[in-house]
Formats: structure tokens, sequence, C-alpha cells
């Protein structure tokens, strides 16, 4: 298969190419140039990894949601992200799929190179179909692409049994992409502890752990805990501390103290180097508004140090989904 741009070679050469390429993405998508006034030096810098783009009203739609869910059958673009996000001290966000549309993994693309507060996107591909090597070649060509979503634990599935399947996503590892994981269950869980054994260089992400409750019968928790004990020894799988907030009785608590034992459970096999902060945005709406569930985690986080926090909120990102810097606002690694 073809080798992804890397992306030391797309900042050697996005300033000479911009020229040559002006109106492709390559001239939209500026690395490390916009002289925007850097976040004073007390503030911690916030990258949003968990955020999703649509429009229901563009002439296809959408498959997603649906318009029975008014909260969310609005248009979620970037425009009307920003001023929920810059108040909290996000200067990046990564989008990550909500359509299966083949086409709308260049339409997110198209959308995230106008708009420099985005600095990643993670489409959808399915592994183990004659289309995904074209098709990730082609999307791998745009530095901003950093992976795919794919929703593991699928019981008629039986998808890391098929040969097919594991190579296309060691091919996913060999372009240096991430693996995004949809909704967590206790199958999901034990596939992505045969992955990360099967495929040790992929890099893959749980998301909204917090969201899957604790299994309770015998025989589950112990498949759990299984679960738990692999993937607590694989520095590659991470995990977004994300859609921490419960509807519980019709009410959803805002009290730290009741979601702090399962965070300490997730935060007592990950680490605070595997851990990443998403706020789910727009589907979070359906919960509480961003700042809301926002709150929780920053409190939750600074309590357990400022390096713990810097880690969360942007630094395990970077080595996650080594994003592509669009602005000085945004941090970097030193």
């Amino acid at each position: 298969m073809k080798h992804c741009i890397s992306r030391r070679t797309f900042i050697e050469t996005a300033a000479l190419a911009g020229a040559a390429l002006a109106g492709s993405w390559a001239s939209a998508v500026a690395v490390e140039v916009k002289g925007a006034p850097a976040p004073p030096k007390t503030a911690m810098p916030v990258i949003d990894s968990h955020i999703h783009l649509y429009d229901p009203f563009r002439p296809q739609g959408v498959p997603w949601p649906g318009k029975d869910n008014p909260k969310l059958y609005q248009t979620s673009l970037p425009a009307r992200y920003r001023p929920i996000a810059e108040p909290l001290g996000i200067v990046g966000a990564i989008e990550v799929e909500c359509s299966g549309w083949a086409e709308d993994n260049q339409w997110v693309l198209d959308v995230a190179a106008r708009e420099d507060v985005m600095v990643g996107t993670i489409g959808h591909l399915d592994p183990g179909t004659p289309e995904f090597r074209p098709r990730l070649d082609r999307l791998c060509q745009n530095p901003l692409f950093r992976g795919i979503r794919y929703g593991l634990g699928r019981p008629s599935g039986r998808e890391l049994e098929r040969p097919e399947f594991l190579a296309d996503l060691q091919s996913l590892a060999d372009a240096d992409r991430v693996l995004d994981t949809a909704n967590p269950s206790l199958a999901l869980l034990a596939d992505v502890a045969r992955i990360s054994q099967l495929i040790p260089h992929l890099r893959v992400v749980i998301d909204h752990l917090p969201q899957m409750p604790l299994p309770t019968e015998p025989a589950a928790r112990v498949a759990y805990a299984t679960a738990m004990k692999t993937l607590r020894q694989q520095p590659q799988i991470y995990v977004k501390v994300s859609e921490v907030l419960r509807r519980v009785n019709g009410n959803i608590p805002i009290d730290l103290e009741f979601y702090r034992p399962r965070l300490d459970q997730i935060m007592e096999v990950f680490g605070t180097d595997r851990v990443l902060y998403g706020s789910d945005w727009p589907n979070s709406d359906q919960w509480l508004p961003v700042p809301d569930g926002f709150k929780l985690v920053r409190d939750y986080f600074n309590g357990l140090g400022q390096l713990a926090a810097e880690k969360y909120f942007w630094q395990n990102s970077i080595h996650c989904y080594k994003w592509i810097r669009r602005t000085t606002r945004q941090p970097k690694l030193i």
C-alpha cells in the first residue's frame, strides 16, 4: 500500500506547496503559521478530542441525527462550536465521524480545512472490505485525517477471525493512524484487548468509557476484569473520559462525588498518560451544556494535580492522535 504523507514532510513543504496548490486543501490548512495571540501563561490550553460536525440542511441531508431529535437536528459546525469552546480554553478540536457515508469523510475534511480550530478528523471506513485500503490511501494524503472510528464487539461479525479485517487494521497502524471505537460494551472491550495483542503498534481509543456501567453478573464481572487487566498493560490503548454525565431517575447529578468512584476506577487502570478530554458536542447537549460536563472533569483532574490535568486536557492527545497544529494558540510538546 502507499505510505501516507508524513507530518514532517507536510510541515516542511506546506509553505512551498501553498502557492502552487491554491484552492486545494493544502493551501487551506495552515500549520504553525497563524500568529494569533497565545493564551496567558497561566491558562491551560485544552484540546477537545471528540466533537461531531454535520449539517442536516445540506441538499443530501445526514444519516444522523433524525428530525425527531430537535436538540441535535440543527447545523453543528465550527462557527457554532467556537463560542462554546473558547471561554473554556479549548483551542483545538478533533472531529469524530457521525456518518457512515463514505463521501462524508471528504466533506468533513473540507469543513475542517477552512477552520483553524480543527486539528484533526476521525473518519469512517469499514475494515475488511475491498474499498478500505484505496480509501485509506486517499484520505491519508490529507494530514488532518488522523484515523477511523469503528464499532467493535459485534457478536455476529466475528471480525477478528477474518484475516482481511486484521490486515486492514495493520495497514491503519502502518499509516500511523488511530482506531477510535464506538460505544463501550463488554464485547467491545474484549475485542480491544485482543487487538492490542494482535496488532501492538495500533493506537486504539476507547470512546466514552464512563458511559458503560460496571457489570454485575458474576461471569460478566470476570470478563470485564480480564479485559481491564490486559488493557492496563498496553500503553497504546487510550480512553476518552467523556460522556461522564448520567441520567438518574430523570435527573442529571452535577456533584463530582457522585461520579468520582467510576472515574477513580478508570484512572486506576489507565493512569494519567492514557486519558483524553472529549466534550462529545453536540451530542452532549442531550445531557447538559458543554460547560457543565467540562467543569466536572476539570475539578476532578485538577484535584489530581497540574501535571495530570495537563496530560488529560492536551498532552496525551498529541501522543495519541499526532494532530496538526494550526495556530500558535495550540500547544506543542517541548
